[in-house]
């Protein structure tokens, strides 16, 4: 066990999490007289809003994803650890994290916690076997394979109704990622792989967007949720609204109807993007200091972004319930920003009774549908209306927002260049998968599994998980993990696109 401590006398602020908020945070506190630790489970900065296009063969990972130490290299009073923060003490004032073997405990004088959000399956995580999330590179790239994958499985089936599952793909969720990722699948079949193989014919394939809620975008209002479904439908994408998901396994899914009638769907690529749960830190902050969670494990944050008894402890990103600040990037991007400043006004004396509560600034919200086509929301300072817009200009905003908040020029730079080349031609210039993305996700979470148990256990089930008749790419590598039980009727309507408050946003 390993105990990093500064080598000065300075207060020492540890954030926890590399995303919006604790990058931002950082970059705030890069000249202030105190020592920062940023601690991150990935090596990297995720620009999440984009990983639909990475998972769609647009751009390259490490476009959207930069090293967090490069970019803050030139930062002198900040260090950057590489480990999984799973407990916080807040009576002794120490982090504890985790990286293989080795294990962290790192003091704080002053915490800032923005560890984010992960994939909510509503109760039902065997759910993420067959259908990954959106919240990673590591699912952006296991979905390239799969989606891929069901591809090369058709050109080699003679068998029509196996050829129909495997170009049937399902998006759970029609919340921004849902509606972005339903079209680029559409856009990629009819476009980039049209012509491209001898036995079947990719724009053909099926694309199906589900949700249990009644419309497209919910938060984005009725008039651009229409025109979104409307557009959606034009490709080819079919909309499946109130429609409750209760069970998922390797060749579909089952869909609970609005009159509690059921029905299947055969398809071997299925992914996501219905629900956001935070961090089980806050449940942690909960225990130790009182606060509330809502429902989706976000923590009820005083107006100062503080929890109780605990002012310097600050909880910014998808990890804040604040009223009116919804979970998307710029949300993020501003509570780093005030309990950065927070910090370095209480260098200056400033008491908590004397900050001024954070407000956020709503700068808007968009999602892509298509090329040449996106919605934008955008509030009218000083009114409480909004201006609306569809179509070219909305996309073209799109665009140019997300080029602005890209860390590194020669990310913008690769970035812009692969959207010139996939949006003015049919190429897609990072369509190459591996057998390894496809199936190392859930080869590790069996090999997890097998820890504790016998060692005929483990061969056994090993064997059987091993993926001997099952081409990459069509789907995840079949297991013994339990099938769907009564919780699984949860699965649906809870939270309805809840991805709409982790992903939809302006800047």
């Amino acid at each position: 066990m390993s105990s990093p401590t500064p080598t000065t006398t300075r207060p020492h602020v540890v954030i926890v999490g590399s995303g919006f908020g604790g990058l931002f945070a950082a970059q705030r506190l890069a000249k202030a007289d105190v020592d920062v630790t940023l601690i991150a489970k990935t090596t990297h900065h995720l620009f999440q809003p984009m990983l639909y296009q990475v998972a769609t063969g647009i751009i390259a990972e490490g476009e959207i994803a930069p090293a967090t130490r490069v970019i803050l290299r030139k930062e002198k009073n900040i260090t950057v650890l590489l480990g999984d923060v799973y407990d916080v003490n807040l009576a002794d004032k120490t982090v504890t994290s985790r990286l293989l073997e080795r294990i962290t405990v790192t003091p704080y004088d002053s915490l800032i916690i923005a560890a984010g959000a992960d994939q909510s399956y509503f109760g039902n995580d065997h759910f993420a076997e067959y259908a990954p999330g959106m919240k990673t590179v590591d699912h952006a790239l296991e979905l390239r394979g799969r989606i891929l994958g069901a591809f090369e499985q058709a050109e080699l089936s003679d068998d029509p109704e196996e050829r129909a599952k495997l170009l049937t793909f399902v998006v759970v969720g029609a919340g921004p990622t849902g509606v972005e990722l339903a079209g680029q699948i559409a856009e990629m079949s009819d476009k980039t792989l049209k012509g491209t193989f001898r036995n079947i014919d990719p724009t053909e394939a099926r694309v199906i967007l589900l949700d249990a809620a009644p419309a497209v975008l919910p938060p984005f209002g009725e008039k651009l949720g229409r025109k979104a479904a409307e557009r959606l439908k034009k490709m080819g994408v079919e909309i499946q609204l109130n429609a409750m998901v209760i069970d998922v396994d390797y060749d579909g899914l089952v869909v609970k109807e609005k009159d509690g009638s059921t029905r299947r769907i055969e398809s071997q690529c299925k992914v996501w993007s219905a629900g956001v749960q935070a961090s089980p830190l806050g449940q942690q902050l909960a225990e130790q200091s009182g606060v509330e969670l809502d429902r989706a494990g976000r923590v009820k944050v005083l107006p100062d972004l503080t929890i109780p008894d605990n002012p310097y402890v600050f909880v910014v990103g998808d990890m804040m319930a604040v009223d009116g600040v919804p979970g998307v990037a710029q949300g993020a991007i501003q509570g780093g920003r005030y309990a950065a400043d927070a910090i370095k006004a209480g260098l200056r004396g400033q008491t908590q009774e004397q900050r001024k509560p954070f407000s956020y600034f709503d700068k808007g919200s968009m999602a892509t549908i298509s090329r040449f086509s996106a919605v934008m929301q955008v509030p009218l300072p000083g009114t409480k209306k909004k201006f609306e817009t569809e179509g070219y200009f909305a996309w073209l905003g799109w665009l140019a927002l997300h080029l602005v908040y890209l860390v590194g020029f020669r990310n913008r730079l690769n970035t812009l260049i692969n959207w010139f080349f996939a949006f003015s031609t049919r190429g897609r210039t990072q369509l190459a998968v591996t057998e390894q993305q496809v199936y190392a996700r859930t080869a590790l979470g069996a090999l997890s599994a097998l820890e504790g148990k016998s060692d005929d256990e483990a061969v056994a089930e090993a064997t059987e998980a091993i993926p001997s008749t099952r081409a990459p790419g069509a789907g995840s590598v079949p297991s013994s993990t339990a099938e769907a039980g009564d919780s699984a009727e949860s699965a649906s309507s809870e939270s309805p696109s809840a991805d709409s408050e982790a992903r939809a946003e302006a800047g």
